[in-house]
């Protein structure tokens, strides 16, 4: 009689498949260089042919259990996807508060960069725009000192055509900015006044303007011509 063995003794059980695991990466982790594909496609093709079931509707155990590795974008060409300030608030160096606060500052130096900015370059048109027209009615200044002298000799007559043209061309200049200064009683100053003849006067306590010699004209802020005075000074 033969013996028979216990159930399960003698017999070969089936191996276990393990999963394959494949890393697709592109970039080795390690080394950091570009990998080459050594017959990525024939290899492929042949683990595929020896899993595949036996009636060939799909693919067998370890096709099942694959899983593909993937850096993500940017990979292909090296380049970063995050950014540095992003890198930073995935490894928790900074908040999402802390880059809002920073991108706010940085938004508001450069807006206060701006308006400081347009305000030179406002200062700067008038400065120009001023020292253009000064450089027009220089021209006019020895204009208006005839129309001057004439009218003390009295060759302005009121109504006369001469009078008339003296008048538009003194509005002219005043449309442009230009005013003369300088009268006989006010205070002298060096800064704007040129005294070309002193004398004494008990009349005075203080160096006053006796007399006007040459009129003075400003452009807005800018002294284009000094007045030319005479000086009454204290006896």
């Amino acid at each position: 009689m033969t013996e028979q063995n216990p159930k399960g003794q003698g017999s070969e059980e089936p191996e276990r498949e393990e999963p394959i695991i494949r890393d697709k990466r592109r970039i080795d982790p390690e080394t950091g260089e570009v990998r080459q594909p050594e017959g990525a496609a024939g290899a492929e093709g042949a683990e595929g042919a020896g899993t595949a079931s036996g009636d060939g509707s799909g693919p067998g155990p370890d096709l099942a259990h694959e899983e593909l590795v993937d850096v993500g974008p940017g990979a292909d060409d090296g380049e970063p996807f995050f950014s540095d300030d992003d890198l930073d608030m995935l490894s928790g160096q900074s908040t999402a508060e802390q880059l809002a606060a920073e991108r706010l500052a940085d938004l508001q130096r450069v807006t206060a960069e701006y308006a400081n900015y347009r305000k030179r370059t406002e200062a700067n048109r008038e400065v120009e725009r001023e020292r253009a027209v000064g450089d027009a009615v220089k021209g006019l200044i020895p204009v208006l000192d005839d129309l001057a002298r004439a009218e003390k000799h009295g060759d302005l007559e009121e109504g006369s055509a001469f009078a008339t043209i003296a008048a538009k061309l003194r509005t002219t200049v005043e449309r442009l900015g230009l005013t003369p200064y300088g009268e006989p009683g006010e205070p002298f100053d060096p800064q704007i006044h040129e005294a070309i003849f002193q004398q004494p006067s008990p009349d005075v306590t203080s160096d006053t303007v006796a007399d006007v010699v040459e009129t003075g004209y400003r452009l807005g802020s800018t002294t284009v011509r000094v007045a030319k005075v005479v000086v009454s000074v204290p006896a």
